[in-house]
């Protein structure tokens, strides 16, 4: 099954859902950063939980960032996601390994940690992007980004996430979110319902594992209550934006005095994109040219000062 995310709403209008499947791009990531079963669903649950959250936004440039930093040994996660189907994403400790919870699970909660914070960084295309943190709940990821919605945005959701990986990669990942919108906000009736119906759903990748597709859960759970699915799904993929030319952009940054040391002792530089994985090499030339461009135009400090590498 394509990695692929669905829109539809229920009960008039009064209720958002999105579904995203993100075995895949999961994988990827996997695969790019050699990921442990634990850091593998860290990241995982993160990287879905991102298009969900950027799916509702309305430019096509739009995106959101997702910092999750807890006192655990994951050493956090950072996830960035776009209305467009993009995401990537790293933690930053890929190697970490935990034995299993006391549900026999993987132990996210303990490998990020409960001590923390939860940073969403929405920006809409335009102007300065909006940020909020609120604190950590418990790790799970699942839990601590129904937080933040219900305490920084005022909207009672419910999010369900999971990735299920064995010894042969990722077998199914992806996730659910439910919105209660202001016109249903105060049917109590609803709101209990639906609260009952996400809590009887044993999990996300077990219904994938089942073989059930976005629209047949969407339909379990909405399908009485008016449940309208929009016809056209979008593909989701990981990407990363970025390339050797932001590499020597951010290379530049250091200044003539540090590029000529890295001339001197190295005969060049090399670069790591903490996204992607991805290595870049510059050499001499390379490095020789960007001191002959700060030369004729120096880089402003402002600039070096608020710059992030790629």
């Amino acid at each position: 099954m394509a990695d692929q995310l669905i829109r539809a709403t229920a009960a008039e209008g009064g209720i958002r859902a999105v579904g995203v499947i993100t075995t895949r791009l999961t994988e990827e990531a996997r695969q790019r950063h050699k990921l442990s079963y634990v850091a593998t669903a860290a990241l995982g649950r993160t990287m879905a939980a991102g298009l969900l959250l950027a799916s509702s936004m309305k430019r096509a440039t739009s995106r959101v960032n997702i910092r999750i930093k807890g006192d655990g040994p994951l050493d956090g996660v950072l996830v960035d996601a776009g209305l467009n189907g993009t995401v990537r994403g790293y933690v930053g400790n890929p190697e970490v390994e935990l034995p299993p919870n006391s549900l026999g699970k993987l132990d996210v909660g303990g490998a990020v940690g409960q001590n923390g914070y939860v940073r969403v960084v929405r920006d809409v295309g335009y102007g300065y992007p909006y940020t909020s943190t609120v604190e950590l709940v418990s790790g799970e990821i699942g839990d601590d980004i129904t937080h933040y919605l219900a305490n920084s945005e005022q909207t009672p959701s419910a999010l369900i996430l999971g990735v299920f990986v064995d010894k042969q990669g990722v077998q199914a990942a992806g996730g659910l979110l439910l919105q209660i919108l202001p016109k249903a906000a105060t049917d109590e009736e609803l709101i209990a319902k639906l609260e009952s119906r996400v809590a009887s759903l044993s999990g996300f990748t077990p219904l994938l594992r089942a073989r059930q597709t976005l629209p047949d859960i969407l339909q379990e759970l909405l399908g009485d209550i008016g449940l309208v699915i929009l016809p056209e799904s979008q593909l989701v993929r990981f990407d990363c934006s970025c390339s050797f030319e932001r590499v020597l952009g951010a290379l530049k940054m250091f200044g003539t005095e540090e590029l000529q040391d890295m001339i001197e002792k190295d005969n060049g530089a090399e670069a790591k994109c903490e996204f992607c994985g991805e290595m870049y090499q510059a050499n001499s030339d390379h490095l020789h040219q960007l001191i002959e461009d700060l030369r004729i135009k120096p880089e402003p400090e402002e600039v070096r000062k608020n710059s992030i590498l790629f």
